[in-house]
Protein backbone atom coordinates (compact mmCIF):
# COMPACT_ATOMS: atom_id res chain seq x y z
CA UNK A 1 0.00 0.00 0.00
CA UNK A 2 2.83 2.39 0.86
CA UNK A 3 4.53 1.64 -2.46
CA UNK A 4 1.33 2.52 -4.36
CA UNK A 5 1.12 5.85 -2.52
CA UNK A 6 4.75 6.64 -3.40
CA UNK A 7 4.09 5.80 -7.06
CA UNK A 8 1.03 8.08 -7.01
CA UNK A 9 3.07 10.95 -5.57
CA UNK A 10 5.82 10.37 -8.15
CA UNK A 11 3.26 10.33 -10.97
CA UNK A 12 1.68 13.56 -9.72
CA UNK A 13 5.08 15.24 -9.48
CA UNK A 14 5.91 14.11 -13.02
CA UNK A 15 2.61 15.48 -14.30
CA UNK A 16 3.33 18.85 -12.67
CA UNK A 17 6.77 18.96 -14.28
CA UNK A 18 5.25 18.23 -17.68
CA UNK A 19 2.60 20.90 -17.15
CA UNK A 20 5.32 23.39 -16.21
CA UNK A 21 7.30 22.48 -19.32
CA UNK A 22 4.19 22.95 -21.48
CA UNK A 23 3.59 26.38 -19.92
CA UNK A 24 7.19 27.35 -20.64
CA UNK A 25 6.74 26.29 -24.27
CA UNK A 26 4.80 29.52 -24.89
CA UNK A 27 7.27 32.29 -25.66
CA UNK A 28 7.36 34.93 -22.93
CA UNK A 29 6.52 38.41 -24.20
CA UNK A 30 9.21 41.08 -23.98
CA UNK A 31 8.49 44.19 -21.92
CA UNK A 32 7.76 46.17 -25.09
CA UNK A 33 5.35 43.47 -26.30
CA UNK A 34 3.59 43.39 -22.93
CA UNK A 35 3.21 47.16 -22.99
CA UNK A 36 1.90 47.15 -26.58
CA UNK A 37 -0.68 44.51 -25.63
CA UNK A 38 -1.77 46.53 -22.59
CA UNK A 39 -2.15 49.72 -24.67
CA UNK A 40 -3.86 48.06 -27.65
CA UNK A 41 -6.80 50.20 -28.81
CA UNK A 42 -5.67 53.25 -26.84
CA UNK A 43 -4.41 56.58 -28.14
CA UNK A 44 -1.50 58.52 -26.66
CA UNK A 45 -2.21 62.00 -25.34
CA UNK A 46 0.08 64.91 -24.55
CA UNK A 47 2.70 63.98 -21.91
CA UNK A 48 2.22 65.47 -18.44
CA UNK A 49 4.74 66.22 -15.71
CA UNK A 50 2.65 64.91 -12.79
CA UNK A 51 -0.24 62.61 -11.94
CA UNK A 52 -2.52 62.83 -8.91
CA UNK A 53 -1.82 59.78 -6.74
CA UNK A 54 -5.20 59.85 -4.93
CA UNK A 55 -6.81 59.22 -8.35
CA UNK A 56 -4.54 56.27 -9.20
CA UNK A 57 -6.34 52.96 -8.81
CA UNK A 58 -3.60 50.61 -10.01
CA UNK A 59 0.03 50.34 -10.96
CA UNK A 60 1.81 47.72 -12.99
CA UNK A 61 5.51 47.22 -13.56
CA UNK A 62 6.43 46.07 -17.05
CA UNK A 63 9.79 44.28 -16.89
CA UNK A 64 12.73 46.47 -17.94
CA UNK A 65 10.37 48.86 -19.74
CA UNK A 66 7.85 51.01 -17.87
CA UNK A 67 5.49 51.56 -14.97
CA UNK A 68 1.81 51.91 -15.92
CA UNK A 69 -0.52 53.80 -13.58
CA UNK A 70 -4.28 53.38 -14.04
CA UNK A 71 -6.55 56.33 -13.26
CA UNK A 72 -10.17 56.10 -14.36
CA UNK A 73 -10.16 55.08 -18.02
CA UNK A 74 -6.65 56.42 -18.58
CA UNK A 75 -3.36 54.55 -18.38
CA UNK A 76 -0.33 56.73 -17.66
CA UNK A 77 2.86 55.22 -19.00
CA UNK A 78 6.04 56.13 -17.16
CA UNK A 79 9.24 55.29 -19.00
CA UNK A 80 11.93 56.19 -16.46
CA UNK A 81 14.82 58.43 -17.52
CA UNK A 82 17.23 56.10 -15.77
CA UNK A 83 17.03 52.70 -14.14
CA UNK A 84 14.38 51.17 -16.42
CA UNK A 85 16.54 48.06 -16.86
CA UNK A 86 16.06 47.46 -13.11
CA UNK A 87 12.28 47.25 -13.38
CA UNK A 88 10.94 43.84 -12.42
CA UNK A 89 7.25 42.91 -12.23
CA UNK A 90 7.92 41.18 -8.89
CA UNK A 91 9.13 44.37 -7.23
CA UNK A 92 7.24 46.69 -4.93
CA UNK A 93 7.33 50.41 -5.77
CA UNK A 94 8.20 52.71 -2.86
CA UNK A 95 7.81 56.49 -3.14
CA UNK A 96 8.26 59.21 -0.56
CA UNK A 97 6.24 62.27 -1.53
CA UNK A 98 5.55 65.59 0.11
CA UNK A 99 2.53 66.35 -2.11
CA UNK A 100 -0.28 64.16 -3.46
CA UNK A 101 1.31 64.23 -6.91
CA UNK A 102 3.89 61.92 -8.44
CA UNK A 103 6.04 63.98 -10.78
CA UNK A 104 8.78 63.63 -13.36
CA UNK A 105 11.35 64.90 -10.84
CA UNK A 106 10.59 62.10 -8.35
CA UNK A 107 12.48 58.89 -7.72
CA UNK A 108 10.83 55.51 -7.12
CA UNK A 109 12.68 52.90 -5.09
CA UNK A 110 12.35 49.22 -5.95
CA UNK A 111 12.03 46.64 -3.20
CA UNK A 112 11.84 42.86 -3.62
CA UNK A 113 8.45 41.24 -3.01
CA UNK A 114 9.64 39.71 0.28
CA UNK A 115 10.45 43.20 1.54
CA UNK A 116 13.95 42.23 2.56
CA UNK A 117 16.13 43.91 -0.05
CA UNK A 118 16.25 47.22 -1.89
CA UNK A 119 16.84 46.44 -5.57
CA UNK A 120 17.54 49.92 -6.86
CA UNK A 121 15.60 52.95 -8.04
CA UNK A 122 14.29 54.66 -11.16
CA UNK A 123 14.28 58.38 -11.99
CA UNK A 124 10.95 59.35 -13.47
CA UNK A 125 10.25 61.18 -16.72
CA UNK A 126 6.99 62.58 -18.13
CA UNK A 127 3.83 60.48 -17.95
CA UNK A 128 2.14 59.69 -21.28
CA UNK A 129 -1.64 59.27 -20.95
CA UNK A 130 -3.32 56.60 -23.07
CA UNK A 131 -7.10 56.61 -23.40
CA UNK A 132 -9.62 54.76 -25.50
CA UNK A 133 -10.98 56.95 -28.29
CA UNK A 134 -14.70 57.80 -28.15
CA UNK A 135 -16.87 55.26 -29.96
CA UNK A 136 -17.07 56.05 -33.65
CA UNK A 137 -13.90 58.15 -33.62
CA UNK A 138 -11.21 57.26 -36.13
CA UNK A 139 -7.79 56.30 -34.81
CA UNK A 140 -4.73 57.31 -36.85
Amino acid sequence: MLRAAKLGVAAAAGAMLLAGAAADAHPRLTGEEQLAKLLDGRVAGKPVNCINLPNVQSSQVIDKTAIVYGSGGTLYVQRPRSGASSLNSNDILVTQLTTPQLCNIDVVQLRDRNGLFWRGFVSLDQFVPYSRPPKGAQVN
